[in-house]
């Protein structure tokens, strides 16, 4: 069986859009193609088909694949909660917390696991395109590690390693990296790419030389910079107040408060030419607003706490009092409720009043809720709608409203447990009807997805050395696939 490590250079450089433009190349020519990480760090999960969690860059990596996710595509999931302490998820399932002063003893006890993983994966397909996380030099991390090259040794599989041009001093970056590495991982790294690159090809060519007589290592390819428009798993919108233009769409405000999570929930809203989405994280950034949404929370009563510490609270009640609309969803609708109960201390020990716009009490449960849904809409219209839950508190909706759980009498506040739901093109534009922008062409996300996926593996293919993916697409059962 086949195996490629992505790594790169620092968080951000691109290596979770390349592994998924990878195993989009592998999947259109008959390969059979899976994702993995080893261990992830976000707050964006996504729910599997075998009713786990797992960081939602895989999700759409299996997505690219043709294929539905699974736990062992990401079996070491950390979420932060606060500065030092993550929730943490093994094989899809909480067990406990983790302190970030027992992170490098307790990961070690997790390689095993996480190559059992790896072993599942590569028994079921022809490749394994394999994710670091971060930076793979970073000495304070390495001993022990099982994000990067770590794993890459403990799996004896070759690895390319990733810098971003965009943000300047990828050779410094790509080369210092390498210096970092011991003698092995210096020969475990196969090639070096170059990621985002704007302008003319040949002004790259001295720096390439350069590169290559220095690193002694190949460049697989140089990608160039490319409008995607796919999920971001870390911040894909810009914090602040309205954006030029914004009086003739709809304006969305989403509260970007400290634990907020899944906030690609709203990838479909800002991909949209009929709304101007921003995060706000400033109570005088928050109008002018048609719609505030409170997104999902890792950490509802500190989220919530820090809503009322902000100034907030007064700004939202005269948002409400001058007609806007207000969606929460998830912790953000517990958020709404007149009382969150944490008896079991799932997040903090207690309870803690809500800002009452819906009429609610949370009680949160000990075992997390985890499912898929795809059904037709009650409200704004009769469309198909799908997406997953994935919350600790019960759940007591008013199946009438469905997608949504609760209203308010008056009907300016709206709250669900359903991550998602935007996505889907026909409910997202009878949404927007009911908020009061028009009617436009329903475009489903997935179309955009996929066609940015397209995109990105044409670039791949363009950019990178043909006989460095040879291998990968030579790998065995591709030929009897495309056959058939």
């Amino acid at each position: 069986m086949t195996a490629l490590m992505i790594q790169g250079t620092a968080s951000g450089v691109g290596k979770s859009v390349l592994v998924a433009g990878l195993c989009r190349l592998l999947a259109r020519n008959g390969v059979s193609v899976a994702p993995f990480k080893p261990q992830n760090m976000s707050n964006n999960a996504a729910v599997t088909v075998d009713g786990g969690e797992i960081g939602r860059a895989q999700a759409l990596q299996a997505f690219a694949c043709g294929i539905e996710p699974t736990v062992h595509m990401n079996p070491v999931l950390l979420k932060p909660e606060a500065d030092c302490r993550s929730q943490l998820v093994v094989r899809g399932q909480v067990l406990g917390r983790l302190e970030s002063a027992r992170f490098r003893e307790k990961r070690e006890q997790w390689l095993d696991m996480v190559l059992e993983s790896f072993n599942h994966l590569q028994a079921q397909y022809d490749v394994v395109i394999v994710e670091g996380a971060g930076s793979p030099a970073e000495p304070n991390l390495r001993q022990g590690d099982i994000a990067n090259m770590g794993f890459a040794e403990a799996a004896d599989i070759p690895v390319w390693l990733v810098g971003d041009i965009d943000c300047g001093g990828v050779f410094a970056s790509l080369t210092g990296t390498l210096n970092i590495f011991s003698e092995s991982e210096r020969a475990r790294v196969q090639a070096l790419l170059i990621n985002r690159f704007r302008g003319y090809l040949s002004l790259l060519d001295d720096g390439l030389i350069w590169l290559e007589e220095n690193s002694d290592k190949q460049i697989a390819g140089v990608i160039p910079w490319l409008p995607l428009q796919l999920p971001d798993e870390d911040m894909p919108f810009r914090l602040g107040g309205a954006t030029e233009g914004s009086r003739e769409r709809l304006n969305i405000a989403v509260v970007a408060y400290p634990c907020a999570s899944n906030l690609d929930d709203f990838d479909p809203l800002a991909d949209d030419p009929s709304v101007a989405l921003r995060l706000v994280d400033r109570a005088e950034d928050l109008q002018p607003a048609d719609v505030v949404i409170l997104p999902g929370s890792k950490h509802v009563a500190s989220d919530l706490s820090w809503l009322r510490e902000q100034g907030f609270v007064s700004v939202l009640k005269s948002h409400l009092r001058y007609g806007g609309r207000m969606l929460g969803i998830c912790g953000g609708m517990q958020m709404l409720g007149i009382s969150i109960t944490d008896e079991h201390g799932v997040e903090s020990a207690g309870s803690a009043p809500g800002l009452g716009w819906l009429d609610m009490h949370t009680c949160m449960q000990t075992q997390k809720t985890l499912k898929r849904v795809e059904a037709m809409a009650h409200w704004p219209a009769k469309v198909p709608v799908k997406g997953y839950e994935i919350h600790y508190g019960d759940h007591h909706p008013n199946t009438e409203l469905f997608p949504f759980s609760h209203c308010s009498a008056d009907a300016q506040v709206w709250g669900t447990y359903l991550h998602g739901l935007f996505a889907s093109g026909e409910f997202r534009r009878a949404w927007l009807a009911a908020m009061g922008q028009g009617d436009g062409v329903p475009v489903d996300q997935t179309e955009r997805v996929t066609a940015s996926l397209d995109l990105l593996a044409d670039a791949i293919e363009k950019a990178v050395r043909p006989e460095m993916l040879a291998t990968l697409f030579n790998a065995k059962g591709a030929s009897r696939r495309v056959a058939a």
